[in-house]
């Protein structure tokens, strides 16, 4: 691949997502326009900036690498991510979307703590803030490890000067713009990527000898590899599906995902763009699915399973599109990134209310909290090893276990106080600690998938049988 050509494109689309950021620094003058964008946005910006905010790195290196190194059982992860979008736009989007309004809430930990009042509600807000900040940090971490792929295989930058330039680059228009400037760059991210999930599959399918040629090709891998349930049957068969479709869940609980449907400008905007969110999601998981594939036909077992994306593309894409590659690529990984910037910056600014003790500065101390978070991103990537889809998942999982049951309870109309509500952030977010660090566990894992969504869940509900609920002045169900 002519390093020339990828270069001047890479330079050329980044040099616009940093224009986007100055340009949008105008319309960021209150925490709403910073954080929610005004709450004006429309089906295709919600919608294609939901899905790729939702779709980084993990997607593009992390499961398209999945799907080569497991065979086709990888694929029953799509119904599930799938089948959560949905759930988040279509049964939970109308509470998240008219209480925000109703209730003046800017960020998911708003909904948690709504019924508290005092130094619970202070408890909440502060413990809340610290779960986010630690799960964006290793989510953080496997986006910032892919840009460090990104840059070492297609410009032989080595991982850490990689690192550092695609974080910084992420860094400048999100500190500039806000929501504002991560909408449009999101939109214009997903586009880009969705091009690329259809193109680069597409010539990897047909290099590959179409269908029968992948039959062929990977004839020779290990017993189960084609199998449906990966050489699994009866119980441990269900729980395989299970678990993998169970990552779905995590859609529920996403803060980072949650502000898109809340910035939507009105109903009609929500359920288009949630068309739009579910029809890019297919697009992209099923090309990473075939490019998985392709590329075990192709190389066999030879290749590492998260360089096969790049591999296919220096292999077999013109020279002119490796910049467009390297693009796509980190546009996956921004996508996600700045959004959970943002994030971070109103769990610290707007829910521990650091913004108004420093005299209403709010952007400000929003803006100084992503730049430590960053650092520490980048410090994670380089001292504590793993693999991008390893991060991504526990985070992914963790998140949706702390706050999705709550969303699930309020769209249920399920009555609840704030002492239950942060039981159940805690049990969830400490299940889903217990299964990553004290469980074999893997993408598959019926039990660290579900269970600890299940019990924030269980615990709720048990507490509106009983009768916990808030007091009639405070409560307000959705």
């Amino acid at each position: 691949m002519d390093d020339a050509f990828a270069l001047i494109s890479f330079i050329v689309y980044n040099a616009v997502l940093v224009g986007v950021g100055i340009w949008a620094v105008r319309k960021a003058k209150s925490q709403e326009d910073f954080l929610l964008g005004g709450r004006s946005l429309g089906p295709w910006v919600a919608g294609l900036a939901y899905a790729a905010s939702s779709s980084s790195a993990w997607v593009l290196l992390g499961f398209s690498g999945f799907v080569y190194a497991a065979g086709p059982s990888a694929l029953w992860m799509v119904p599930g991510i799938l089948f959560g979008y949905g759930v988040i736009w279509l049964f939970s989007g109308d509470m998240l979307q008219r209480v925000s309004r109703e209730k003046n809430h800017l960020t998911l930990t708003d909904f948690v703590v709504e019924n508290a009042r005092g130094k619970l509600a202070r408890i909440i807000r502060i413990i809340s803030a610290l779960i986010i900040c630690f799960c964006y940090a290793y989510f953080i971490a496997a986006q910032f490890q892919g840009v460090g792929v990104a840059f070492a295989d297609l410009f032989d930058m080595n991982l850490y000067t990689g690192v550092i330039f695609g974080a910084a680059i992420i860094l400048i228009y999100t500190f500039l713009g806000g929501f504002f400037a991560v909408s449009i760059t999101d939109t214009m991210q997903g586009v880009l990527m969705a091009c690329i999930a259809i193109i680069l599959p597409t010539v990897a399918f047909f290099a590959a000898g179409g269908l029968e040629g992948i039959s062929q090709g990977i004839a020779a891998a290990p017993d189960g590899y084609m199998d449906s349930f990966g050489g699994r049957t009866g119980w441990i068969a269900i729980g395989f599906v299970l678990g993998l479709s169970a990552t779905g869940f995590g859609a529920l609980g996403q803060p980072h995902l949650v502000s898109w449907i809340m910035a939507t400008r009105d109903r009609t905007a929500r359920l288009y763009g949630a068309g739009v969110a579910i029809g890019w999601g297919a697009i992209v998981y099923t090309g990473m699915g075939v490019l998985g594939l392709s590329a075990r036909a192709i190389y066999g077992a030879e290749a590492p399973a998260e360089g096969v994306f790049f591999q296919l593309a220096s292999d077999y894409l013109p020279a002119l599109l490796g910049g467009l590659v390297a693009a796509a690529t980190l546009s996956a990984i921004m996508s996600t990134v700045d959004s959970q910037f943002l994030v971070v910056g109103a769990a610290v600014s707007h829910d521990v209310r650091i913004g108004k003790l420093m005299g209403g500065r709010e952007v400000l101390v929003s803006r100084l909290s992503i730049l430590v978070l960053c650092v520490a991103a980048v410090e994670l990537t380089f001292y504590v090893p793993s693999s991008i889809f390893d991060r991504a998942l526990f985070a992914w999982v963790a998140m949706g276990a702390t706050f999705g049951p709550i969303i699930v309870a309020r769209t249920l109309n399920l009555r609840f106080s704030a002492p239950v509500a942060l039981a159940a952030v805690l049990v969830g977010f400490g299940a889903s600690l217990g299964f990553e660090f004290f469980w074999e566990s893997g993408p598959g894992d019926v039990l660290g998938r579900m269970l600890p969504w299940i019990f924030g869940l269980i615990i709720l509900s048990a507490a509106h049988i009983a009768g916990l609920a808030p007091r009639a002045e405070d409560a307000h169900q959705g």
